[in-house]
């Protein structure tokens, strides 16, 4: 499992120089991106391709070379298995009887995460965020009152619908949105969701994004309940589901999410899809 750059190609280790050269096949997400990395330090190895739509019928074929040799497993960029089918590849390596050993290196969401002025020391990283916004948003609800800082990485179309619902869900937190890492255009930007909405309005976003978000906050002061009740019917006058609500002003109130939304069933008669 070898790292490979996430931009700049001097951010390759020797250890995946040397062992890229010596391997007796390199299974690459994409051989041609691969193949420039290659040709740049010299390396003529063997490649195949490994990627989602051929990860099954491709596996007899690394399996036979790994009986006869090293192979080695890279993503287009930074550390394989992440968002990438090299788990299933490891858990076939490792139910035939081989060693799987990772060569580390680049890596976007730490990346991101250690630049970000946010709290490093837990952190919980989600991958993608789902492409449609009520499966978006349910999965931001149940992540919502965590303490750790959150990792998603997000494509430039729907970064401007990712921080309206993360501000939806969370209230308006700090966040990192960190752009072309250790590219040419390397940007971090840093400020809270509202302040990233308006910066990516105004500059159309470009280029991956990883998005590092505040973890919830502990409240220094809980908010009465006829303040928490005014809350909860500003919201549902506006049209917000109950579940949202309930995550969102619990990370604000210091309210039990539970409590808020037996509150909200409680106090009105919520209709089905907003629920």
């Amino acid at each position: 499992m070898v790292a490979t750059p996430i931009g700049n190609l001097q951010d390759i280790s020797l250890r995946a120089i040397r062992l890229l050269g010596e391997v007796r096949l390199i299974a690459a997400e994409d051989t041609r991106h691969t193949g420039k990395l290659l040709a740049h330090f010299g390396i003529g190895t063997r490649v195949t391709s490994y990627f989602e739509h051929n990860k099954i019928s491709k596996l007899p074929e690394i399996l036979a070379a790994l009986a006869e040799g090293d192979v080695a497993l890279v993503s287009d960029a930074g550390t394989p298995g992440l968002n990438d089918p090299g788990y299933e590849l490891v858990r076939a390596v490792l139910e035939a009887g081989f060693p799987v050993s990772p060569i580390p290196g680049p890596s976007a969401p730490v990346a991101a995460l250690v630049a970000s002025g946010l709290p490093s020391d837990a952190f919980l990283y989600l991958g993608y965020l789902p492409r449609k916004a009520n499966q978006r948003r349910m999965l931001l609800v149940q992540v919502a009152e965590l303490p750790y800082t959150l990792i998603f990485l997000e494509t430039p179309h729907r970064l401007l619908q990712a921080l309206e619902d993360l501000q939806l869900v969370f209230g308006d937190r700090q966040i990192a949105i960190a752009r072309e890492l250790t590219k040419l255009h390397e940007e971090i930007f840093r400020g809270s969701l509202s302040q990233a909405h308006n910066h990516f309005i105004a500059q159309p976003p470009r280029g991956e994004f990883t998005l590092v978000v505040e973890g919830r906050k502990a409240v220094s002061e809980i908010w009465s309940e006829e303040s928490l009740k005014q809350a909860i019917q500003e919201r549902l006058a506006s049209g917000e589901p109950s579940r949202q609500i309930a995550a969102s002003l619990s990370t604000q109130s210091g309210w039990p999410r539970r409590e808020i939304y037996q509150m909200i069933l409680g106090t009105t008669q919520v209709p089905n899809n907003l629920k």
